[in-house]
C-alpha cells in the first residue's frame, strides 16, 4: 500500500479514550472475556471513523443528561480480527461474513452498554456477545427491566444517529455502512492491535 494511501486511511480513524470522550472502555477482544475465550487483539484500543465519532458524541451527551454513561466493548475491528472471529464461529446471525466486511471493520460500529452513576452496567437480560435469541432487540423472554433498559439504549443511540442491528442489543452502526465506508485492516492504525 503506498505511504500516502496509508496516511489517508490512518487519518480516517479517531482514537476514543476515557479521558477524551467521557466513556468507559472494556475492550472485550483485548481480553479472554469474549466468545472465543482468548484475546483477539494484542493491544486494547478504541477507534472510530469521524462520522461515527459525531454520533458517539451526541449519544454521550444524551446519556449524560439521563445520569448514564456509555461503556464500549468494541469499535473499530481490524479485518484480520473479523476473520479470526469468523473462523472461530462462522455464525451469520451474530457475525458479519468477513468477505462482505463488518461495519466494525469500517470503523463505523460500536458494541456497548449503559452504566449508571456508580459504574454498574444496566441489566440487558444477556451479556455482550451472547449468541442466543435472547440477545435480539425484540425479545420479550428477558425481564421487563432488561427490555426497558434496551429501549433506553436504543432511544439514545438512534436519536444520536445510529442504526441498530436487530439480533444484538449491544450493536449499533452508521446507516448504509457497507456502501459508504471501506473495510480497513490493522495496518491503518498508528500502532497495531493485532
Amino acid at each position: 500500500m503506498p505511504h500516502g494511501h496509508w496516511n489517508t486511511l490512518g487519518n480516517m480513524l479517531v482514537e476514543i479514550t476515557e479521558a477524551t470522550h467521557d466513556v468507559l472502555l472494556d475492550i472485550a477482544y483485548a481480553t479472554s472475556n469474549n466468545f472465543t475465550g482468548a484475546p483477539v487483539y494484542t493491544r486494547s484500543a478504541c477507534y472510530l471513523h469521524p462520522d461515527a465519532v459525531e454520533c458517539l458524541d451526541r449519544a454521550i451527551d444524551l446519556a449524560g443528561r439521563q445520569g448514564l454513561k456509555l461503556k464500549l466493548f468494541d469499535a473499530f475491528r481490524p479485518s484480520e480480527a473479523q476473520w479470526k472471529l469468523w473462523n472461530f464461529r462462522p455464525d451469520p446471525e451474530f457475525l458479519a461474513d468477513p468477505r462482505r466486511g463488518s461495519p466494525h471493520s469500517r470503523g463505523v460500529a460500536i458494541d456497548l452498554n449503559l452504566v449508571d452513576r456508580d459504574g454498574t452496567e444496566l441489566d440487558m437480560g444477556t451479556g455482550f456477545d451472547a449468541f442466543t435469541p435472547l440477545s435480539h432487540h425484540g425479545s420479550t423472554e428477558v425481564s421487563a427491566e432488561a427490555q426497558r433498559n434496551r429501549l433506553i439504549l436504543m432511544g439514545l443511540m438512534t436519536t444520536a444517529g445510529w442504526d441498530f442491528y436487530r439480533n444484538e442489543w449491544w450493536h449499533y452502526q452508521l446507516f448504509n455502512a457497507r456502501a459508504r465506508y471501506p473495510v480497513l485492516s490493522d495496518t491503518v492504525l498508528p500502532a497495531p492491535m493485532m
